[in-house]
């Protein structure tokens, strides 16, 4: 493949795969709009962010898995064709049903597109661009998450909130364009081992019971929730070691490079969405900041986040991964220690430093992660290795928001917090052993 050839596989590629956090959080500021157009309470209407969070962690591991089975490039075009069809139907939806209906295939296209887009990329890019490209893919999805909300506020002031779904049209057909003209076409994939359905419903099960457990409202409804997850979990373990394709390979964790990026990377999660949950909470209760003020300061976090996701890519093309990485957690760590005297300062100043350094501390090991996460595994692999990552990510969400459930003291949450990156960085010591990299090949094998 040319240089230009790759250059441009490259940016379309991503563009369709930056598309999916932007339509993950620019639908929260349409919510009124929403509400108001079908005659809802707001209520009602937030089923269309839940269920497109849901969907997404649910498809993403399977979505991987398909890719390797029947090719990335297929599946990335799939994931584009449903993402295109239900943006469509949603613009179209003439009840709230049918947009939550809409807005579910609209998530399970942009789950398919995740773990393939990072596997054609591991596929097709050269190894000393790799992390550049992964990093710039990191900085996508930041940046993505976080202008979504400023995209959806203009495109509402200029048309209606029907647009936020329109957008996607011309850059879902230029995603598509470059998915059946510039993607090469890769060698076969082996399909005579076909999807395990029952599997992939005993995960998707988990999942969806695991993230509604962090809903739950009573303690009742915790321990029917905990118990129903656990027991999921447990015939979903036992049916993929019966089956000789299984959606999650558990020969994959035989890597200690491959188990530690994932722990890595849920752990970088947890201190990541716990920040975005909790210091809104305190800076409109404990600093009496507004509403407005706290949203601008809170995308200082974002945007630093993204950035440093970037800069983390290009660290990790001169140094090995577990140095970018333990580098990140240590930051964290002495960021984590300034939180703990936010409230205290009550200085905007203060606040808004110790923002910006913990986001460029979260982003910078994040690629690392990921590199650390595929290079562990054989090529045929990586987009079960991409959707295991993927998964892992929802998990530290998972128990984040879980944990700001029960804890109410700031201080102990903090300090889990600075628990939890000290571990990280342990961790980041053992993802590489005597200086080289752990591989395991396709059979889940590692070198002697």
């Amino acid at each position: 493949m040319s240089r230009q050839r790759e250059y441009l596989m490259i940016v379309f590629t991503l563009m369709a795969a930056f598309l999916v956090p932007i339509n993950s959080t620019m639908i929260s500021i349409a919510l009124g709009s929403i509400s108001d157009f079908y005659g809802l309470d707001i209520h009602s209407a937030t089923l269309v962010v839940t269920i497109y969070l849901i969907v997404m962690a649910v498809t993403q591991p399977i979505a991987g898995k398909l890719g390797d089975i029947y090719g990335n490039r297929k599946i990335y075009i799939i994931g584009i064709l449903l993402f295109f069809a239900a943006s469509i139907g949603c613009g179209l939806a003439p009840n709230i049903n049918m947009l939550v209906v809409f807005r579910s295939l609209q998530a399970i296209g942009g789950g398919l597109l995740i773990p393939n887009v990072v596997a054609l990329i591991r596929q097709t890019v050269s190894h000393g661009r790799l992390p550049g490209v992964l990093g710039f893919f990191g900085l996508g999805m930041g940046l993505g998450a976080a202008v979504g909300p400023l995209i959806g506020s203009f495109l509402i002031a200029v048309a209606s909130w029907k647009a936020i779904f329109w957008v996607n049209v011309p850059f879902l057909l230029g995603a598509l364009a470059g998915g059946v003209f510039l993607i090469p076409k890769l060698q076969k994939k082996n399909a005579r081992q076909p999807l395990d359905v029952i599997g992939s419903f005993y995960l998707a099960v988990t999942i969806t019971l695991l993230i509604t457990l962090t809903h739950a409202e009573s303690t009742t409804m915790y321990i029917v929730l905990g118990i129903g997850s656990l027991l999921f979990m447990g015939l979903f373990v036992r049916k993929e070691r019966s089956v000789p394709s299984p959606i999650i390979d558990f020969s994959l964790f035989k890597s200690p490079v491959f188990v530690n990026a994932n722990l890595s990377v849920l752990i970088n999660n947890f201190t990541m969405y716990a920040i975005l949950l909790v210091m809104p909470l305190i800076m409109t209760t404990k600093m009496d900041i507004s509403t407005s003020m706290s949203g601008a300061l809170l995308s200082l976090f974002s945007i630093s986040m993204a950035v440093s996701n970037m800069i983390g890519g290009q660290l990790n093309r001169r140094y090995a991964s577990e140095k970018v990485i333990f580098l990140s957690f240590a930051i964290t760590v002495l960021t984590n220690l300034l939180f703990l005297f936010v409230i205290q300062t009550q200085s905007l100043l203060y606040l808004a430093f110790t923002l910006i350094v913990n986001g460029l501390a979260i982003g910078l090991g994040l690629t690392s992660m990921q590199i650390a996460s595929l290079e562990a595994v054989d090529e045929s692999v990586s987009g079960s290795a991409s959707g295991i990552f993927s998964t892992f990510r929802y998990f530290g969400s998972i128990i984040s928001s879980t944990l700001i459930g029960i804890i109410a003291n700031y201080s102990i949450l903090f300090g889990i917090l600075i628990v939890a990156a000290l571990l990280g960085a342990i961790l980041s010591r053992m993802v590489y052993r005597n200086g080289k990299k752990l591989r395991v090949d396709k059979d889940g094998v590692l070198p002697r």
